[in-house]
């Protein structure tokens, strides 16, 4: 019967997001399907699942290796202090910013929920519903991290600064609530010790991450086919701080969060990534969602008056308890926005199981009880999405152009310019050469300067892109304000060489400015070898219906994919692919991988709907 058990619940697991693919369920999450289906599937309705020993430790299992991957979500970059030597060009943008960082929203934000979320578990004591203050604070003020991540990452906000917002606040609706399960399990679990000792935890991860901070280094000279030692490392982490979190007396779930959180400031690969999230989502955790469900007997539930009462009560406590953080987010974005990010703050899962799930090991909460905070945490799971996804539109400050200077007018830089500002680039161009000026005026946005003094050029903004073109036939010309432009602080520059002894005598110096470089008998010979090896080349260069792009490989979705099963394959054709500084020839078997940089051809109408695909960053 153990058997078949699993094997039901591993034929859902199949099933559902097949399921939800075919008939385009995309307003759920896959976790909350899943649990619904557990409901269907335990003795609420078909009780086809009975409870045994192996499922339990598949569950537990489960809930470690979500708690897990939960760690390794957290971006921290979000939490760094920006530097105060800042160059120039950052300068000007950081007073061109915004009165309320994201850093400062997002702290205001989860601020009101911690207050918002002792006052309704205060409201519930006086009302006499649930008693517990502590424990109901801690389940009202989890987020769910991966819903909003999957969220942001379907309206590709992740890069964006509202996406950010959200990010952070979902980031912190984790980390504190886990940080308060903590001590709140140590203070009443009848085996725990000391509280100092939970400090071992943070001690054996320091010393953990030490240890080991060098070894994605060293993973690169591993044959990987065999051995899988990252993987291998992730499960030694995983137990060795769940062993530890146990033995003083914390949760288990504790010890995983941390190993996800040591793993992912050790910079692992995002193929470590893709690999450990294929283990977890693809086998433990389904088993974890779908027996969630399993034990969530709504037949129990509803025969109580009171646990009936309690359902809305709870599901109203986990909107209220983040209510304000509107007020935070309309100090800096729309007021629907300001909903529809408040909305998505409200879904709440993923920690709530674990949470529930301690306080049931400590006695804590009755099954009603813990089934009342269940359902409504999957109620919010459903109407929060559903509400971002309707009322969420573009903020001004995301709608921007990348920003591209041109220095110096010519047959060469000019029609680029003009190509480019056809599509996702603001161009201007900048001269101070009187005749080129009048020649190409008409044909697009210059600047006439009264010299190229570096003075005169930074009071006109000609630094003040994204990237910088020094497309002059004066190479030493080139070559100061290139120097001059990368200590300004711009991202991207790029110069024009045609002398080869300067070229020669300064690469490696500009090489390490990050300056690019490129001339003219290099671009042609290039260009002739192509023509020679690929005839149709020049064709797709010079057409006017396709022609050759480029993207880097953002979308995890398209990670270890084979170019033949792409599914836009048949309207690209990829030339090159750019990995590991050399250059792929790809055939319909080679697989795809995150941070590829692709070189394709299509047509210029789907190109745009290509890279956007490919490139957007989840």
């Amino acid at each position: 019967m153990n058997q078949l058990s699993l094997l039901i619940i591993l034929l859902a697991a199949l099933v559902i997001p097949l399921a939800m693919a075919r008939f385009k369920i995309t307003f759920l999450p896959t976790a909350v399907v899943e649990i619904i289906v557990g409901v269907f599937l335990g003795p609420s309705l078909f009780n086809w699942i009975t409870d045994s020993n192996t499922l339990d430790i598949l569950q537990n299992v489960g809930v470690i290796f979500l708690l897990f991957l939960s760690g390794m979500e957290i971006d921290f970059s979000l939490f760094k202090k920006k530097p105060t030597n800042l160059s120039p060009l950052a300068q000007k943008d950081e007073q061109n910013q915004p009165k309320y960082s994201v850093l400062r929203i997002a702290g205001m934000g989860y601020a009101s929920i911690v207050a918002m979320s002792f006052g309704m578990g205060y409201v519930l004591k006086i009302s006499g519903l649930f008693s517990d203050i502590w424990l109901a604070a801690i389940l009202f003020m989890t987020i769910s991290l991966g819903i909003v991540i999957a969220g942001l990452k379907e309206k590709e906000l992740l890069s964006k600064p509202f996406g950010q917002a959200i990010l952070l606040i979902a980031a912190l609706g984790e980390v504190v609530p886990m940080i308060g399960l903590t001590f709140y399990a140590s203070a009443y679990s009848p085996h725990s010790k000391s509280l100092w000792l939970i400090l071992l935890i943070l001690v054996v991860a320091a010393l953990l991450f030490w240890r080991f901070k060098a070894f994605f280094r060293f993973f690169d000279q591993i044959n990987k086919s065999t051995t899988q030692v990252d993987i291998r490392l992730s499960f030694f982490m995983i137990v060795t701080l769940v062993t530890v979190a146990e033995s003083v007396g914390a949760e288990g779930i504790l010890g995983a969060f941390l190993a996800g959180i040591v793993i992912k400031l050790l910079e692992p690969h995002e193929e470590t990534k893709v690999r450990l999230d294929s283990i977890g989502y693809g086998f433990f955790i389904p088993i974890f969602f779908i027996m969630s469900g399993v034990n969530l007997n709504l037949r129990t539930l509803i025969t109580n008056p009171q646990t009936l009462m309690l359902i809305p009560v709870i599901f109203i406590g986990y909107i209220l308890a983040k209510a304000l953080i509107f007020f935070a987010l309309k100090l800096r974005f729309k007021n629907t926005n300001a909903i529809a990010g408040t909305a998505m703050s409200v879904t709440t899962i993923t920690v709530v199981l674990a949470v529930l799930q301690v306080a049931s090991h400590l006695n804590r909460i009755t099954n009603q009880q813990s089934g009342a905070f269940l359902l409504s945490a999957v109620l919010t799971c459903v109407f929060g999405p559903m509400i971002f996804n309707k009322l969420y539109s573009a903020e001004a400050e995301d709608l921007k152009k990348s920003t591209v200077h041109f220095i110096g007018t010519n047959l060469t830089t000019v029609p680029v310019a003009q190509q480019l500002a056809k599509g996702w680039y603001k161009v201007t161009m900048y001269t101070n050469n009187q005749h080129n000026y009048r020649a190409f005026n008409s044909e697009t946005t210059i600047h006439l300067l009264k010299s190229m003094d570096p003075k005169v050029m930074i009071e006109n903004g000609v630094f003040d892109a994204d990237v910088v073109v020094l497309g002059q036939i004066n190479s030493e010309k080139n070559y100061e304000l290139a120097k001059i432009a990368k200590k300004y602080g711009v991202p991207r520059v790029i110069v024009r060489f045609e002398d080869r002894n300067i070229l020669d005598e300064r690469r490696d110096e500009l090489n390490s400015l990050g300056v690019e470089l490129y001339n003219t008998p290099d671009v042609n010979i290039s260009m002739l070898r192509s023509l020679i090896e690929a005839p149709s080349t020049m064709r797709m260069m010079t057409s006017t219906e396709s022609s050759v792009y480029e993207v880097a490989l953002r979308n995890s979705r398209y990670a270890d994919i084979q170019v033949r099963n792409v599914p836009f394959i048949d309207k690209i054709t990829i030339t090159q692919i750019y990995r590991d500084k050399r250059f792929i020839r790809p055939s319909g078997g080679t697989s795809l991988k995150l941070n590829d940089r692709i070189i394709f051809t299509s047509s210029k109408t789907e190109a745009p709907e290509v890279r956007r695909e490919l490139g957007k960053l989840n």
